[in-house]
């Protein structure tokens, strides 16, 4: 399904993934709707810096608003007949869920359901959302498949990506709603999160702070670059079909002590490191198997971590002039 001549919603635009998926397609010529309610879950400053970027496209239009305002959402659709839909707005963070479970269920299971029931009334083509690897839970079979059964999550917001999956498949069956799900794997790159472990490590060894490595480092993630993940949901975008669920990942998980190791390699500087148990909540391993997205999607990452650490560093070293 070609994107030409047809607007696409994208909320969660001033986020991580948000952002640099607005802009892959804004410099194509698209026109993109990006919906963002800028909350301060983290630092708005760096919200408002994408944003900035993404407003110099003249096919850019922004709305300042939140999924669970029903009627803002309406009028959006209304402003803009968006044909094709990608939900990136979420409360995000497994350990925030922990102290703060009611925003969860705001965004992540009212503001979903706002979307979904606006793209049936408005017949939408295409309707692609973030999912999450963590509703794989405490899964021991590595890698982790789309055919496995996550019924286990171990955090309120694994929970409700997994609602989100159950939702979106009862609106495809009901309403032939054409639905893909991705399970994205640990994004890392420029303008990420600064709750994610690269932003937080690289801020405290550059400040000469201890930094904390959970599960006494032994923990192993799918590390995902973020150039590697848009090219993954443009593909999904461009692809619509009656339902489906996949994975975006590197398929090669990397060892926590290995990933500090290559950042400290980037930064000429070795961390401190606090060595504490695991999280409630958080997991050991993350591992995709991305056959069914290659198949499908021809996804194919092609990022070497220590290449997409270097780019990271060498944005967060402008960015904050350090």
């Amino acid at each position: 399904m070609s994107q030409a001549g047809k607007t696409t919603l994208i909320t969660g635009a001033a986020g991580f993934i948000g952002f640099h998926l607005c802009r892959r397609l804004l410099e194509t010529g698209a026109t993109v709707v990006g919906l963002d309610n800028l909350n301060p879950y983290y630092d708005v400053t760096l919200k408002k810096a994408r944003l900035k970027i993404l407003e110099a496209f003249p096919g850019f239009h922004f709305h300042l608003a939140d999924l669970k305002d029903y009627q803002a959402l309406e009028s959006v659709f209304q402003a803009h007949d968006p044909r094709i839909v990608c939900n990136l707005a979420a409360q995000a963070g497994v350990r925030h869920s922990l102290t703060d479970p009611f925003s969860y269920g705001q965004s992540n299971l009212t503001g979903f359901l706002n979307l979904l029931e606006l793209a049936r009334r408005r017949k939408v083509e295409n309707f692609v959302y973030a999912s999450s690897s963590s509703v794989y839970g405490a899964n021991k079979k590595i890698p982790f498949s789309v055919d496995d059964r996550v019924d286990t999550p171990v955090s309120l917001y694994a929970a409700t990506k997994k609602a989100n999956e159950l939702m979106a498949h009862a609106y495809s069956h009901l309403y032939d709603i054409p639905c893909t799900g991705l399970r994205y794997f640990t994004v890392y790159g420029p303008w990420g999160r600064p709750d994610m472990a690269l932003f937080l490590f690289t801020r405290a060894i550059l400040k000469g702070e201890p930094i904390k490595v959970y599960n006494y480092g032994r923990m192993k993630r799918d590390f995902t670059y973020i150039d590697d993940i848009v090219d993954g949901t443009v593909a999904a975008l461009e692809k619509s079909v009656p339902y489906e669920v996949l994975n975006l990942g590197n398929a090669d998980w990397v060892s926590l002590m290995d990933f500090i190791g290559a950042l400290e390699q980037e930064l000429g500087q070795e961390a401190e490191k606090n060595f504490l148990p695991l999280q409630p909540g958080d997991v050991e391993t993350t591992s995709a198997d991305i056959e069914k997205s290659k198949a499908m999607l021809g996804f194919s990452p092609k990022t070497p971590l220590k290449e997409g650490i270097r780019r990271f560093v060498a944005w967060y070293r402008e960015y904050y002039g350090v």
